[in-house]
């Protein structure tokens, strides 16, 4: 049975690390022991974690001056260890969306936060290009996408000041110059891994500058001297991790993925636009490549739209509790074939209900 899997994070996974990741929590390596068995600490895995942070430099085309953390605790930890670590009196922020506010409120536990933009005002459906960043706060913070009302950063801007991005939910979906960010932070369960790991990545120079003692969890550059196993990782998910890098590198890499990710897009966003029974509400320059939000222009025939998109194995389909409607998360691993699928559905509901 072909199961169609749009949800927006866990999400879908190259069926190829899927294999193989279920093959080693049963034999790993043919030790005779589950990857959930081995030892943070052994050889086995330490090359795991070696491994995947040189794939994670080599796919983005950094060099050693940025360290690469595999950490727990999701982005919402990151939306505090950012500010500990970086902000000393003040730092930018811009509010995209609904986890770009919620880093926004943890910020200011930390000191004064100024909102450089807010799309608050017209439901997060556009972000705004014209903001000013003042040169004397600490950082910059930004939110690369926007999961739940499916918004896109497709530029970024110039700034002396160190440009902190939340990738979470497009890391590794396009080509950037990665250079560009002193620090990346990225949950694991929509392009990269299994859920319960967060990528950090981070130019090593930016840390030490505040005079404040930072409990030691908290702290990056202790991560960085403990190699991410200051305490116990999740051996798994950085093992998936580790395979599906692997997978990005074999596919050609980034600039492959982006133009199969844009053709994806592309094709459902033309189906919204064209289906006389749908709309989709994000300005079209913002519009993400990764989570395509849309909703039914007669809320009376979700019932009926609901129920032929279950009958025929699509999963994950349901919009945000927030949010209501739909959303289609079509990230990396999901392959063409499924976007192709949901939209003869919807044309399919058109011609029955228009």
């Amino acid at each position: 049975m072909k199961v169609h899997n749009f949800n927006a994070g866990p999400s879908v996974l190259p069926k190829e690390v899927v294999r193989k990741s279920a093959q080693s929590v049963i034999n790993f390596n043919g030790s005779g022991l589950s990857l959930l068995e081995i030892s943070h600490r052994s050889i086995d895995f330490l090359e795991i974690i070696e491994k995947a942070a040189c794939l994670v430099k080599r796919i983005m085309n950094l060099n050693d001056d940025y360290a690469i953390l595999f950490l727990q605790g999701g982005a919402t930890l990151q939306f505090s260890m950012v500010p500990y670590n970086l902000m000393n009196q003040e730092a930018g922020y811009l509010d995209t969306g609904f986890w770009a506010h919620n880093a926004i409120k943890e910020a200011k536990k930390f000191g004064k936060v100024r909102v450089l933009f807010s799309g608050k005002s017209k439901n997060y459906t556009y972000i705004s290009k014209n903001y000013y960043i003042p040169c004397n706060i600490d950082y910059f913070h930004c939110t690369s996408n926007n999961t739940i009302i499916g918004t896109q950063m497709k530029i970024f801007p110039k700034t002396s000041i160190p440009m902190v991005c939340d990738m979470s939910s497009d890391i590794f979906s396009r080509k950037l110059d990665f250079c560009q960010f002193s620090l990346i932070y990225a949950s694991a369960q929509k392009n990269v891994s299994s859920a319960g790991m967060t990528i950090v990545i981070i130019k090593k120079e930016i840390l030490g500058k505040l005079r404040k003692n930072i409990p030691s969890y908290m702290d990056y550059k202790i991560h960085i001297q403990n190699n991410s196993i200051l305490n116990t990782p999740n051996v798994f998910s950085i093992y998936t991790s580790l395979l599906t890098l692997e997978w990005i590198e074999n596919q050609g890499g980034l600039s492959i993925l982006e133009k199969e990710n844009q053709y994806k897009a592309k094709l459902l966003y033309d189906e919204i636009d064209q289906n006389n029974l749908f709309e989709n509400k994000i300005h079209k320059e913002n519009r993400s490549n990764m989570n395509v939000s849309f909703f039914l222009k007669n809320k009376n025939l979700e019932k009926e739209f609901n129920k032929m998109w279950t009958k025929e194995n699509i999963v994950g389909l349901d919009g945000h509790r927030y949010l209501g409607g739909y959303r289609a998360s079509i990230y990396n691993a999901l392959p063409l074939e499924s976007v192709q699928f949901l939209i003869e559905i919807m044309k399919a509901f058109e011609k029955k209900f228009s």
